[in-house]
C-alpha cells in the first residue's frame, strides 16, 4: 500500500480554502493534514482548523526564514507537501530546495497576468477590474524562488461582465477556488 501523504497547509487570513481542503480530505486514509501553519496569530484560518481538529502553530518572519526552526517543525509532522492557501510571505529558498515540486500555491488570477510582488487578495481583483479584463480565474502552481513564477499546475477561468464590481470579481474567482482547489490538490496527492 502507498504511504499516506502528509500535507501541511500554510495560511495568513480567513481560511476558507484551508477549511475547504480539510473537509475535502477528512476521513481519508491516503492523505492527512497534520498541521496548519500561519504567520499571523489572529488569522481566522487557525480557528477554522482547530474547530476541525487540526493542530495549528504560528510562526513569525524570523522563524520562517530559519531552517533550524522550520525543517524540524515540518519533519516532526512528517510533511510531504506544503500547500499555501492564502499564505502571504514569500517561501524561503531553503524550503523550496527541501520540498522540490512539493510546495503548491493558489493565486487568485490567471498567471502570468496579475502576479508578483504586491499582487494578493483584493489588489489582484482591483487590477483585473482596472485592466478591463473579460475573464479572470485562479491558478494553482508550484512555488519557485520567483514570486508567482513557478510552473503552472492548473488554471480555471470565469467570464466577467463590464458591470462587475471588484467585489463581484472577487466572489466569482472565490467560487472557482471552492470548486476546484481541493480537486487539484487531490490529483497531485495521487500522483
Amino acid at each position: 500500500m502507498d504511504k499516506t501523504k502528509r500535507m501541511v497547509i500554510f495560511v495568513s487570513g480567513g481560511g476558507t480554502n484551508c477549511e475547504n481542503l480539510i473537509r475535502h480530505f477528512q476521513g481519508r486514509t491516503d492523505v492527512e493534514i497534520p498541521l496548519v501553519v500561519s504567520n499571523r496569530a489572529d488569522a481566522f484560518a487557525l480557528v477554522r482548523a482547530e474547530r476541525l481538529g487540526i493542530p495549528t502553530t504560528v510562526i513569525n518572519k524570523a522563524q520562517l526564514g530559519d531552517p533550524e526552526v522550520m525543517l524540524p517543525l515540518l519533519r516532526s509532522v512528517e510533511a510531504d507537501w506544503l500547500v499555501l492557501a492564502g499564505f502571504l510571505p514569500l517561501i524561503p529558498t531553503y524550503l523550496i530546495e527541501a520540498y522540490p515540486q512539493h510546495i503548491v500555491n493558489l493565486h487568485p488570477a490567471l498567471l502570468p497576468k496579475f502576479g508578483g510582488k504586491g499582487m494578493w487578495g483584493h489588489h489582484v481583483h482591483e487590477a483585473v477590474k482596472a485592466a478591463g479584463e473579460t475573464e479572470t480565474g485562479m491558478t494553482v502552481h508550484y512555488v519557485s524562488p520567483v514570486c508567482d513564477g513557478g510552473q503552472i499546475i492548473a488554471q480555471f477561468s470565469v467570464a466577467l461582465s463590464p458591470t462587475d464590481s471588484v467585489d463581484d470579481i472577487a466572489e466569482k474567482e472565490h467560487q472557482l477556488e471552492m470548486a476546484h482547489f481541493p480537486q487539484v490538490i487531490d490529483e497531485l496527492m495521487r500522483e
